[in-house]
């Protein structure tokens, strides 16, 4: 059951295509290789006749650049995979523009009242919703039931003002005995406006300017 309070209660990220490495790679890695021969006929030239390398040294090394060469070409084909994986998820992610997630305690406030969720409480005899605004100074603290998950907050502070329009972030704390025990994030519901790619990072920007990683979100529901 959804709780209303005022100042009256003091995606699957799927990859959109395939990406090979790019065709240069292979002629680079042939002339890193043709280096490396060069180098080790250097050396076989130079060496003390009378002190031989052992001809399982040469294979060692061999083996060993070969090995080097052969983790450079993963990690491009997995830098490869990662971009393909991000412009595939630019592209899932535009399917939630205009819906509402479940992310962060962080919500722009703009007359329209803030839906919260959480976490199942424990037992406490008081709990208290302490609304911060953008500069993180504390804007209001209302009481709340002891119980329940769902709660509304109007727009309201306690003393009976209207909130201004800002960003607002959300946390519960939990009494008993008149002891602090525990704070909480409450978790708003946001709108989505665009999927964004910053610093190779995919990112939503909801409501308000806020931005949140598609892994924070913890529920994803159509507009009514």
């Amino acid at each position: 059951m959804e709780t209303t309070i005022s100042n009256t209660q003091s995606p699957p990220l799927f990859p959109s295509q395939s990406t090979g490495v790019a065709p240069s790679a292979d002629s680079a890695l042939s002339s890193d290789f043709e280096t490396f021969l060069k180098m080790l006929t250097v050396q076989m030239e130079n060496q003390d006749p009378l002190n031989p390398v052992d001809s399982a040294d040469f294979a060692v090394q061999l083996a060993t650049f070969s090995s080097v060469e052969q983790q450079v070409l993963t990690n491009d084909m997995l830098s490869a995979l990662s971009s393909s994986m991000v412009g595939g998820g630019i592209g899932a992610l535009g399917q939630w523009v205009g819906m509402e997630v479940r992310a962060g305690n962080t919500a722009a406030f703009e007359g329209t009242p803030i839906e919260l969720v959480t976490p199942e409480p424990d037992d406490f005899d008081q709990r208290i919703l302490v609304i911060r605004d953008a500069s993180g100074e504390i804007a209001t603290r209302l009481n709340i039931p002891v119980s329940g998950t769902d709660l509304t907050w109007d727009g309201q502070f306690v003393d009976g003002t209207v909130a201004p329009s800002d960003t607002y972030a959300f946390s519960i704390e939990g009494f008993k005995g008149g002891s602090l025990q525990s704070t909480v994030p409450a978790t708003p519901y946001n709108r989505v406006r665009e999927a964004v790619i910053q610093d190779g990072e995919t990112l939503l920007i909801l409501e308000g300017g806020v931005s949140v990683s598609p892994s924070e979100v913890s529920a994803l529901r159509d507009v009514d």
